[in-house]
């Protein structure tokens, strides 16, 4: 029987990358004297703001990051593997990749996930948002080998709502898919469970789902309410609220193989044309 205990953060975060961290620091190290081998912290934990010039005056490349390194350094420093959810990363051509890392627990990058489904909406009641004014889409799922020979399927947000991104991991054999999020809160309170359970019963992955939650310092409210899902949809672990916490949960990853042998809908359906 394959096990690993995972933790995921939920966070409110502002402007300042190292407030953020400091912000983020105590549940980090509660996860780990917990037993958490896989920490995994929201969307923007680097920096929540939504003032487009603000933003990119203040991105710089990846190389050389003080604060990427910053978090590196947690990462050894409580031998963990470690998630920072994303970070805004300078393209060099004016505008940012909303980037996700994986630490190891020596600190090193092991992975690296540029967000693929950018948030670009109009929810009604003045609530617009034009992500893609200012991040650059990934192109690239990236499937990253993780503690206890776990395979992850890395993914951000807005691309929760793209089932063949997620039907992709499972058939690579992805064992986790990492959702780091900040859901607006019309969208959370209506889709942020339903979606989030569709997507480990469609894929038989666990589900691992930090989130922003409350009210930022750039003037944005976030739903909260990070959430564990086992490969047969049961939420194994959640936060009922949009206060900053911690959620740790116990994986049996035998339920993978489990989940997709008994529906194996996962491989897909039948070629049909389309109308």
């Amino acid at each position: 029987m394959r096990k690993l205990r995972v933790a995921a953060v939920q966070l409110r975060c502002g402007i300042e990358p190292a407030a953020n961290r400091a912000h983020a620091l105590p549940f980090v190290r509660e996860a780990a004297a917990m037993g958490a081998r896989l920490i995994a912290t929201p969307e923007n934990t680097y920096r929540l703001d939504r003032n487009r010039e603000r933003a990119l005056a203040a991105a710089g490349p990846e190389k050389g990051d003080a604060e990427l390194l910053a978090w590196g350094r947690l990462a050894q420093e409580f031998s963990v593997w470690l998630l920072l959810g994303s970070a805004a990363i300078a393209t060099g051509q004016g505008k940012v990749f909303n980037r996700s890392f994986l630490f190891t627990p020596d600190g090193k990058i092991a992975a690296r996930y540029d967000k693929i489904n950018l948030f670009d909406v109009t929810l009604g009641g003045g609530e617009t948002y034009r992500e893609s004014e200012t991040v650059e889409g990934g192109a690239e799922a990236v499937l990253a080998a993780g503690p206890a020979n776990t395979k992850i399927g890395m993914s951000i947000c807005y691309d929760l709502r793209f089932a063949p991104l997620y039907a992709a991991y499972a058939k690579a054999g992805a064992d986790i898919i990492t959702v780091p999020s900040a859901f607006t809160v019309p969208t959370g309170q209506a889709h942020w469970e339903v979606l989030l359970r569709a997507r480990a019963i469609e894929t038989g992955a666990f589900v691992v789902a930090p989130a922003q939650g409350g009210r930022h310092e750039d003037g944005r409210s976030t739903w909260g309410h990070s959430m564990i899902v086992d490969p047969w949809g049961k939420v194994i672990a959640r936060l009922d609220h949009d206060e900053p916490g911690v959620i740790v949960s116990d994986l049996d990853l035998d339920q993978v193989g489990a989940a997709r042998a008994k529906i194996p809908a996962w491989l897909g359906g039948r070629e049909f044309r389309a109308p």
